[in-house]
């Protein structure tokens, strides 16, 4: 596996959306046309419902290894306009769809969404569900800081309707947690799992991430006996990600302080083979979960699904987004908000959506999504479905054959299978299907694959 940790460690996309960001080619789109698209859209759906990401971009302190858009501050009277301003954005697209919408997910993620106060979250969310329609088989999920995820914010939320969580542990290792400047003790996490048990929450998530500065093997098998003791439902297992040119805090550290790719892909399938053994199952790129989690039922039947908010059994597309930086898609569809905090409060409040960039996808592009995201959830897709995806296949041809040899494909006429072994580098396979990547850059736009 060290050989191909060397052969396949490349510099792609995570393809969280087909095109990727640095592909969209619309700058400043248009808040009308958008706004129409989002009806159209909604409007012709199989089932009418959306999702909802609401980006909540503050935190008292900076985690290093993070590259998430954030804002450092403890002042805590942010809170007020902030929440304003989001809720101006909400309505502006109440307004476009013209009904109440029907929300089947509504997802809180940062930042640190429990940088606000309990009474604050009330208020924002209440306001939100109140103009809304709510489906009978919602899923509403928040990210919490065991650090500062309080017994009172997890009632205010269970009373909302909210029933899963996303801790970020990312590693209990003092060494490593003073590197990436997030010193949280297991008291904390513990505190804050039974709390949420407590309450009545249906999923516990736990971010684990390998590939820190200063992180060992032996890290990472204590890392996995300490979740023993907790059993979340769910756990992403993510790999480090070092983006120094976009992420200015990564550059506390060097290259010499990270593990090498073969030690990064060593701590990878140890922490895989004892989640395997503790009962967790690989649902996908980075995702495990117990085989009674409903996610777990998905891949097994085929219907799992991934957006920008993970994976999901929903089989919609389209998500709003609200807030700095937030990015909403339609399935044909992407635009994103103005990331600095101060440029999106002011335009929000005028009644404008600050969008700074977008894409509508080609039919080709279409095609080129519906494939890379099979691969991802489901590690399989055909690709006889039309001229341009056999097309796709021809022109990788080579690369899969050498795939295949390598244990990581098993290719019949068309069709494409991802083995076991493969899944790690599943983002290499998509990138096979991914003509944009042809595109030069001569500035670095991706992490390494492994």
């Amino acid at each position: 596996m060290s050989s191909l940790s060397t052969k396949y460690n490349k510099a792609i996309p995570r393809y969280t959306s087909y095109p990727t960001v640095p592909h969209w080619k619309l700058k400043s789109p248009n808040m009308d046309e958008w706004l129409k698209e989002v009806k159209s859209v909604y409007f012709s759906q199989q089932e009418k419902s959306l999702s909802i990401y609401i980006h909540l971009p503050f935190c008292e302190s900076l985690c290093t290894y993070c590259g998430c858009n954030k804002r450092i501050t403890k002042n805590h009277s942010v809170e007020e306009q902030y929440i304003e301003s989001l809720l101006s954005e909400w309505k502006t697209y109440i307004n476009a769809i013209e009904e109440k919408p029907v929300i089947r997910n509504l997802h809180l993620g940062g930042g640190t969404p429990t940088f606000f106060s309990s009474k604050n979250l009330h208020r924002l969310l209440a306001s939100i569900l109140g103009t809304s329609e709510i489906h009978p088989q919602k899923a509403f999920s928040f990210e919490g800081h065991p650090n500062n995820t309080t017994y009172e914010q997890l009632k205010t939320l269970t009373d909302l309707g909210f029933d899963r969580v996303s801790y970020g542990v990312q590693d209990f290792n003092l060494k490593v947690q003073k590197a990436i400047h997030r010193i949280q003790p297991i008291e904390n996490v513990r505190k804050s799992t039974q709390w949420a048990r407590e309450l009545g929450f249906d999923s516990v998530n736990y971010d684990l991430i390998y590939g820190l500065p200063f992180q060992t093997l032996e890290n990472i098998e204590e890392n996995i006996e300490k979740v023993k003791e907790f059993k979340p439902e769910r756990i992403a297992l993510y790999s480090y990600a070092h983006v120094p040119w976009k992420s200015k805090a990564q550059r506390g550290y060097g290259d010499e302080d990270l593990p090498k790719p073969e030690e990064k892909l060593a701590m990878y399938l140890r922490a895989k083979a004892m989640l395997n053994e503790m009962g967790y199952i690989n649902i996908g790129m980075d995702h495990y979960a117990l085989p009674e989690d409903e996610l777990t039922i998905a891949k097994e039947d085929g219907y799992l699904n991934r957006n920008f908010m993970g994976y999901t059994t929903d089989q919609n597309q389209m998500m709003i987004g609200l807030g700095c930086s937030a990015i909403s898609c339609t399935g044909t569809a992407f635009v994103q908000n103005e990331k600095v905090v101060e440029r999106y409060q002011t335009a929000v409040l005028k009644k404008e959506l600050p969008l700074i960039i977008g894409h509508y996808l080609t039919n080709e592009e279409k095609t080129s999504a519906r494939l890379i995201n099979q691969l991802i959830c489901n590690g399989k897709a055909d690709f006889s479905i039309n001229n341009f995806s056999m097309e796709l296949w021809e022109d990788a041809k080579l690369e899969l054959e050498e795939m295949q040899n390598d244990g990581l494909l098993e290719v019949d006429d068309y069709f494409l299978k991802v083995t076991e072994k493969g899944m790690l580098f599943v983002r290499n396979v998509c990138s096979l299907f991914d003509p944009k990547l042809k595109q030069r850059s001569d500035k670095p736009q991706f992490s390494q694959s492994i």
